[in-house]
């Protein structure tokens, strides 16, 4: 069965560590991804309206350019800030590769944040965020979902 964001909603945190140990990196995304913000003090309870009003007033996502770079979606109107390097490397939970993102050279907003992610499913990532090196939280990145009903770019041209 499929894992969704909903899913890590509900994970504890030592279900998302185990989660994220067991899973590989993946490749590196393309394109702009769907976020949802996962916090893991205050119990689950609390998952569900903070994710609502991190998308709503803060983050929506990321956009991963494929230079190796990304801009991170902020607030309700998608403006693109906050840049980072994205490759991959070791992870500072376990050692074993996974896509970093960077912000430590090129983001004076962001200097002290490391994001770390692997591919949890098909088009899902799980991601941690370490601030100065410490754990503070995590994330999921969404490969927006492409309604197969709609015509292709070329067909449409073509029509």
């Amino acid at each position: 069965m499929a894992l969704t964001e909903s899913d890590l909603l509900d994970a504890g945190d030592d279900e998302l560590v185990e989660l994220f140990g067991k899973s590989p990196a993946g490749d590196l995304p393309k394109g702009p991804l769907e976020g949802t913000g996962i916090v893991r003090w205050g119990g689950r309870w609390l998952a569900r309206p903070f994710a609502w009003l991190v998308r709503v007033a803060v983050w929506r996502g990321k956009v991963f350019d494929p230079e190796g770079y990304l801009s991170n979606r902020m607030t309700s109107f998608d403006v693109l800030a906050i840049l980072a390097q994205v490759y991959k490397g070791p992870s500072l939970l376990d050692g074993q590769e996974c896509i970093v993102i960077d912000y430590s050279r090129i983001s004076l907003a962001a200097r002290g944040v490391r994001d770390e992610m692997r591919q949890v499913d098909q088009g899902l990532y799980l991601g941690v965020v370490w601030l100065y090196g410490l754990r503070v939280g995590w994330f999921a990145l969404r490969v927006p979902e492409v309604d197969p009903t709609l015509p292709e770019a070329g067909q449409a041209a073509a029509g």
